[in-house]
């Protein structure tokens, strides 16, 4: 039985939830003059990718760092996978993709990864090793010398180190900088297909879309401190509908009315959707259902158009302290 599974069965004997991922509570750090981390606590939960956001100088990096046990805090406490930061069992279950990273130039992709999983005391077999290169779009690039590789070979390499020693928590630090269009889609599927896995994945990052599209919650970071911290719901606040129509009974309206609160303005309706509608059911069943009864009842459909406000919208409101509850 691996220390994993032993882990896991302690937990259900004991009746207790897994533990996170990542816990940390009441982190400082100060450079001299400057504090950087300033009371920071946050959870990252099993199978949950959570994104950490804000401006250059946030102090996400030093978080990052601190949780890694790369930087000691100056207060604070830290678990990674239910043991402390510093722990090497933790640590070795930890994948991790610094922004800042240099691989040796006169070794191989497959070389590279052969090296990383010597570091981590891990036995991945090489055709496990090949098919994680094949993952991240270097299949055909094993043999060759990292010192040909472009940016962007090199972000998809680093991000195969960070998973090839089947990591249980994946901290990736802009993990897309260096990608194009097409790399940016495929690291959003990997970290979809590890949220599956049950692999939890604190994600930096200055792509507020990537993050708007995998995250299960974001943390918002300004001058070292929590400025706001929730699952995309509760920091985006409600959705609406906006619908143009044809002539409206007061039967459709009512039928309107019963979706939402109900604002009107010549032809169109703007529906407020209630906060516990998200993305998949907005579209896939309030808005088909919505409009079918509206066709029902007579009225001409001319357009339907979901929206709310953006996650760059809403963090831009909290920095420039438009919304002072949430500091």
């Amino acid at each position: 039985m691996t220390a994993r599974s032993v882990d896991a069965a302690q937990q259900l004997l004991e009746g207790l939830p897994p533990t996170p991922a990542v816990w940390c509570s009441g982190l400082r750090k100060r450079y001299r003059k400057r504090t950087a981390v300033d009371d920071v606590s946050l959870t990252v939960d099993r199978g949950e990718v959570v994104g950490l956001l804000g401006p250059n100088g946030a102090g996400k990096t030093t978080v990052i760092k601190i949780l890694l046990g790369l930087v000691r805090p100056d207060a604070g406490d830290v678990l990674l996978l239910g043991k402390p930061a510093g722990d090497p069992y933790a640590r070795a279950r930890v994948g991790y993709l610094p922004e800042l990273f240099r691989y040796q130039p006169w070794l191989t992709a497959a070389e590279v990864l052969a090296l990383h999983v010597r570091l981590a005391g891990v036995a991945v077999p090489d055709g496990e090793q090949r098919d994680c290169l094949a993952l991240v779009g270097l299949a055909d690039r094993a043999r060759d010398r990292v010192a040909g590789f472009s940016k962007g070979m090199q972000q998809r390499l680093g991000l195969a180190v960070a998973l090839v020693a089947r990591p249980e928590l994946v901290v990736l630090d802009e993990p897309t900088s260096a990608l194009d269009p097409v790399g940016r889609a495929d690291v959003r599927d990997i970290l979809l297909s590890l949220k599956e896995r049950g692999v939890a994945v604190l994600l930096n990052s200055h792509l507020i879309g990537e993050v708007e599209r995998v995250c299960d919650r974001v943390v918002i970071l300004d001058r070292g401190k929590v400025a706001a911290a929730g699952s995309l719901a509760e920091l985006l606040g409600r959705r609406e509908l906006r619908l143009r129509l044809g002539e409206v009974s007061a039967e459709a309206q009512a039928r309107l009315a019963a979706a939402g609160q109900l604002t009107r303005s010549a032809d169109s309706f703007t529906v407020a959707l209630p906060a516990e509608t998200d993305s998949d059911s907005a579209t896939g069943e309030t808005v088909p259902d919505l409009v079918a009864d509206l066709v029902r009842l007579g009225v001409r459909v001319h357009a339907v158009e979901p929206g709310r406000i953006s996650l760059e919208e809403r963090l831009l409101d909290i920095l420039r302290g438009d919304s002072g509850s949430d500091r």
